[in-house]
């Protein structure tokens, strides 16, 4: 009988890409042992190419990062072989927010906010190109990746899982596990009650585009009778497009010709930019809105889920990696809580798990209650909703308060308790 080689960690991270990554990370700057199993390829999982997502990080992320010693690095890049340097970092000065075909718009500012920007714009592979470098500097990281994972199992004792990882079984035993696998996480078939899944009939066109003004670091979010159409600013005064369509639409848009499909995307978002001039390789992503029950989570032993593993939103709002980096930064400050108590040392108590929920229930809920009214609201062209939506953008923008408030859910702040 062939032995299975074992290895024991403070924690197993399931899931290798932001946020698995980035939760690896905060664990190790406090001393802990951490595994990651990733089924990919490690640098296949951070995504990498022109035409890649990118992501809208929020003020309170910008935070988050510089907690993670990250912030600098992506604000600073360094050289590449040839000693070039490349800024990966776009600011969000304003945010433009409109309805097609209504007077009514929405402008919120940095400058009013007393803030240097809204959030940040940054292709995917940037991250994911500081966050390989920054978790291979790491001694008390160990990558499991390619690695098929073949089972879990917990008890009182410990959690194990079960590999298939360079052509031989390989066991892990930990006293946590956190999935950060995505929505279809592998995890899930321990909950009591299976993750609520809610399909919008809705599908994200995303793509890199160019315009023929520049952006001036204004983030335009409008909403059309298909969806909400965002356009970030980007570096190299490229925008960041993700255009939602009706599912019904998608075979159609990504069979388009370059020429056929900037004409529809510029029918849609008019010529705030001048001319949409080009577009790189375009992407759809069916759109569903997804959350573990927080108390069927509570009920898990040993295990936790973050970042889409936990929840998956509408990126009406582009909040969803957001979301998730809420989730990895209390989930870190309570774990390195224990390792304090138990002077530096992680020991394991149920508690954990109903604490996190605890702490993250409100915000996931908020929101997910946002983003899903924003699409109830905005994709109704009935009447009384389009008359009252456009006077709704005309009072957020002329009513301090309103605006201030939106702006704050915008940046993250009433998340982190920033007053």
């Amino acid at each position: 009988m062939t032995k299975i080689s074992s290895s024991h960690f403070d924690i197993v991270i399931v899931g290798g890409g932001m946020a698995g990554s980035s939760m690896a990370l905060f664990l190790a700057q406090n001393g802990l042992n951490v595994a990651v199993v990733e089924r990919n390829s490690y640098q296949k999982a951070q995504q990498a190419s022109f035409d890649d997502r990118c992501i809208a990080l929020s003020w309170s992320s910008k935070k988050i990062f510089q907690k993670m010693g990250m912030w600098s690095l992506l604000e600073n890049p360094q050289p590449d072989k040839d000693g070039n340097t490349e800024e990966v970092l776009e600011a969000i000065l304003d945010i433009h927010i409109s309805d097609q075909g209504k007077m009514g718009s929405t402008r919120l500012s940095s400058q009013e906010e007393n803030v240097s920007a809204l959030g940040y714009v940054v292709e995917s592979r940037a991250i994911g190109n500081v966050l390989t470098k920054q978790v291979a500097e790491q001694k008390n990281i160990t990558l499991y990746c390619p690695a098929e994972l073949k089972s879990m199992q917990f008890d009182d004792e410990q959690a194990t899982l079960e590999l298939f990882y360079r052509k031989k079984a390989k066991q892990l035993t930990a006293s946590l596990v956190i999935a950060a696998d995505g929505a279809k996480s592998f995890a899930h078939q321990f909950l009591a009650e299976q993750p609520q899944i809610t399909p919008y009939g809705q599908t994200a066109v995303i793509a890199n585009v160019e315009t023929q003004f520049p952006h001036n670091n204004v983030a335009y979010e409008r909403f059309t009778p298909t969806g909400p159409l965002a356009m970030l600013p980007l570096t190299r005064n490229r925008c960041s497009l993700v255009w939602t369509v009706n599912e019904q639409q998608v075979e159609e848009i990504l069979g388009y010709s370059d020429k056929e499909f900037l004409n529809g995307l510029q029918q849609n978002f008019g010529y705030r930019l001048g001319n949409i001039t080009r577009t790189g390789k375009r992407f759809a992503y069916p759109l569903s809105l997804m959350k573990v029950d927080p108390h069927a989570a509570k009920q898990c032993q040993r295990l936790l889920f973050v970042g889409n593993a936990a929840h998956s939103i509408h990126p009406v709002a582009g909040q969803g990696f957001n979301l998730g980096l809420r989730d990895i930064l209390v989930l870190a400050e309570l774990i390195k809580r224990n390792v304090v108590q138990n002077r530096g040392q992680f020991s394991y108590q149920a508690e954990l798990i109903g604490q996190f929920w605890d702490q993250r229930e409100a915000d996931i809920n908020r929101v997910g209650q946002i983003t899903n009214s924003l699409i109830k609201i905005f994709s109704n062209n009935q009447f009384p909703w389009t008359p009252s939506r456009n006077v709704g953008l005309i009072l957020a923008d002329i009513i301090p308060p309103i605006k201030h408030k939106i702006a704050r859910q915008a940046m993250g702040m009433d998340a982190l308790g920033i007053q």
